[in-house]
Order: C-alpha cells, then sequence, then structure tokens
C-alpha cells in the first residue's frame, strides 16, 4: 500500500544529525533550545549530536564576540560517513536543504560555512 504525501509516517528521510547541522547552518549563532524546538527533539539529545560533529569534523564551535553564545562552522568539504555516498561531501546536502523555500527563513549567513 502507498502513503500519501501528506501522510507523516514514522520514518524521514534525513537523521536527526542531519537535522541538527541543517539547522546551525541556517542559523549559526542559534541557541541548542532552539535547533531542538526545530528539529523536533530534546535540547539534551541535540547536545549530543552537536558533540558527535564536533568529534568527527563536521563542525567547530567558538564563543561569539558577546561572549554568551556559541557560534559554529561548518566544514563543507567534509564527506559522508556511509560508504554509498562515498565519495560526495556535505556541500551538495547543505545547498539544497539549508535554505527554506520561499515564505520560510532565510538561508545561513555567508561566514557560517567554511569550504575547505
Amino acid at each position: 500500500m502507498r502513503t500519501r504525501r501528506g501522510d507523516h509516517s514514522r520514518w524521514t528521510f534525513l537523521t536527526s544529525h542531519a537535522r541538527v547541522l541543517l539547522a546551525i547552518a541556517r542559523d549559526p549563532g542559534a541557541r541548542l533550545r532552539d535547533v531542538a524546538a526545530e528539529c523536533g527533539i530534546t535540547e539534551r539529545t541535540v547536545q549530543g549530536i552537536v558533540s558527535d560533529l564536533e568529534a568527527a569534523g563536521y563542525l567547530t564551535r567558538s564563543r561569539a564576540a558577546d561572549g554568551r553564545r556559541n557560534q559554529y562552522r561548518i566544514d563543507t568539504a567534509s564527506p559522508f560517513r556511509h560508504p554509498a555516498e562515498a565519495g560526495h561531501d556535505i556541500a551538495g546536502l547543505l545547498a539544497l536543504l539549508a535554505t527554506r523555500p520561499a515564505g520560510g527563513r532565510d538561508g545561513a549567513p555567508d561566514d557560517s560555512v567554511r569550504h575547505g
């Protein structure tokens, strides 16, 4: 039986790691609680995912100029982790999905992503 596009079944195409990365690409100064709300997961889960992404070299975190928040930079040259996507880097994913469709929020500022 085929499901309709409007049917919100239990599975999705993107993992929580991908959603968090995309949310950070859209707003590299976002608070983790805001990322959690956007992704539909807990703040604690987002903290773990950000740690995973940082440890794997997908992003780096530093203190923002105000000293109160973190600022994130994404290394777009980082490769996908699964062998099925070997030879591709995350730049394509970010280019495709990091900006919102018309009527949504704008994409990430130019300095949020490091091409490398």
